[in-house]
């Protein structure tokens, strides 16, 4: 029971992230700066920070997941384990590029 109530949590955030990662593209495409925009991308750095710098490029919950005796990786419940483990670094880029896109059109927008 414990390891499908993480598994739905762990979900949850997942889903918000996505949905973090889906607004910061939206803002970019559509040149929306907003609290939205502040909410999503301090949300992704936090993440990301939290998941490089502090563990390594893994997701901080997989360490809840092991106490709880479940020791198979997020990404690993959707996609065989090679590419689940390319979904991090994947993900990162795919932020990077929605800044990126934020920032040329928060650039453009001033001229």
């Amino acid at each position: 029971m414990k390891i499908k109530a993480l598994r739905v949590i762990h979900g949850l955030f997942a889903l918000y992230f996505l949905a973090c990662l889906a607004y910061v593209y939206y803002a970019g495409i559509t040149a929306t700066f907003d609290a939205a925009l502040l909410i999503a991308m301090v949300s992704l750095a936090i993440e990301g920070f939290i998941v490089f710098a502090v563990n390594e490029g893994d997701c901080p919950l997989i360490h809840i997941q092991r106490v709880v005796g479940d020791d198979t990786p997020f990404f690993e419940l959707f996609f065989p384990p090679a590419t689940a483990s390319r979904a991090i670094p994947f993900f990162a880029a795919l932020t990077w590029g929605g800044v990126a896109l934020v920032i040329i059109r928060a650039y453009l927008h001033v001229l």
